[in-house]
């Protein structure tokens, strides 16, 4: 008969792949707001290391493609599920659950407004994610109209925002390709005005908002309400002249033609959503209750997603805010009454997020955070209670 201190013994041999899991995967939500100029995920994927390192500690990181694109680079996460704005709301407020996938079906919706060489250099870029890393991109269609893509920046919130004047033409082109060729997931290139330097000027050095972000959320918002399939969006644009002082954050979205391939990237595997309690939902699905912390910028709390985690009242995650990103809102959990852990930095939250899948107390780690335990109330010998 084996002893425990047997079977601990084989456990130590054991690659961690090999060794009995006792516990449920630690799920973490990783939220940057688009279009609120972060000053970490405001820009070209500058948030893209933090998500690469947070992976590495937990079993599974669901963020949105504001956090994970990078125009023309990506990064290729194991663990990370790639999930859209509005979607990662439904999700929150526990309406949908996520479907991890292998492998979905992309279609591409293009811009009628895109001229004929710009439409050719976003068509080269699918052939080539297709023929050189394998993405199952299967095929694009046109609206039947402009778009008509507009933008401006919110004067009272500071927000970037905008609208696409004809959004049916958007949805009936993404019909198509669903009725044709039964992708499940789509992404979408919008024509979108050319900015002149001095507009672009604070966003190339690394320090105003992006301009181009809050509309792009919408369109893809509007896809992913009607269709409940992945869908992110890129850009279509025409080159900016070179500027010498280009800050390193926005220098991703200048390296070529177009933002297209991290986007195809992460489309290429994200999860499907379905709603709860259908009868289609599967083994394996993740769901609200299911995931065990969410991180976001400290003035950034007010996003439905975050009231709906905040919410909870079975298994409310541990709700991590980092000062160090700053946004131009003002959503502190001061103000909304969320009760968070506030750190300094992303170093220090990887750091509460190691400590809370330990199953340790974050505040054991730090210098004199531990009292001496309270007493709320205590019972009488006839069983009634006395407040302390």
């Amino acid at each position: 008969m084996f002893e425990a201190s047997t079977c601990i013994l084989l456990l130590q041999f054991l690659s961690p792949n090999q060794q009995v899991q006792f516990k449920r995967p630690y799920t973490s939500v990783m939220i940057v707001p688009t279009g609120v100029g972060a000053a970490i995920g405001g820009y070209a994927g500058d948030a893209l290391p933090v998500a690469r390192a947070l992976a590495s500690v937990v079993d599974c990181l669901i963020s949105h493609p504001n956090v994970l694109n990078a125009a023309m680079l990506y990064w290729p996460i194991p663990n990370a599920l790639y999930v859209e704005g509005y979607a990662l709301d439904q999700f929150a407020e526990g309406l949908w659950a996520l479907e991890p996938v292998h492998q979905n079906k992309v279609g591409l919706v293009l811009d009628a407004g895109i001229e004929t060489e710009l439409r050719m250099r976003h068509l080269q870029v699918a052939d080539a994610a297709r023929a050189s890393l394998g993405l199952p991109v299967l095929e694009y269609t046109v609206t039947d109209r402009t778009l008509e893509v507009e933008k401006w920046i919110d004067p009272k919130t500071g927000q970037s925002t905008g609208r696409i004047k004809h959004p049916d033409s958007l949805l009936r082109a993404v019909q198509s390709l669903v009725d044709r060729s039964q992708v499940n997931a789509v992404a979408v290139i919008g024509r979108f005005p050319d900015d002149d330097e001095d507009s672009m000027h604070d966003y190339r050095l690394g320090i105003g908002v992006d301009a181009l972000a809050g509309v792009e959320a919408i369109i893809s918002h509007l896809v992913v309400k009607e269709f409940r399939i992945p869908c992110a969006h890129a850009p279509a644009l025409l080159p900016v002249p070179l500027n010498q002082s280009l800050s390193p954050k926005s220098a991703a979205e200048e390296i070529g033609y177009t933002f297209l391939p991290c986007v195809l990237a992460g489309l290429s595997n994200a999860p499907q959503y379905l709603v709860t309690g259908s009868n289609v939902m599967e083994k394996g699905c993740i769901f609200a209750n299911d995931v065990d912390s969410v991180i976001l910028p400290i003035d950034a709390c007010a996003g439905n997603g975050v009231l709906s985690f905040a919410k909870m009242k079975r298994n409310k995650p541990l709700i991590i805010a980092v000062e160090e990103n700053t946004t131009v809102l003002s959503d502190t959990p001061d103000k909304l009454h969320i009760e968070t852990v506030n750190v300094s930095n992303y170093w220090e939250a990887i750091g509460v997020i190691a400590a809370h899948k330990a199953g340790i107390d974050p505040n054991s780690l730090r210098k004199n955070r531990i009292n001496n335990i309270p007493c709320r109330s205590s019972l009488s010998l006839n069983g009634s209670v006395v407040h302390a």
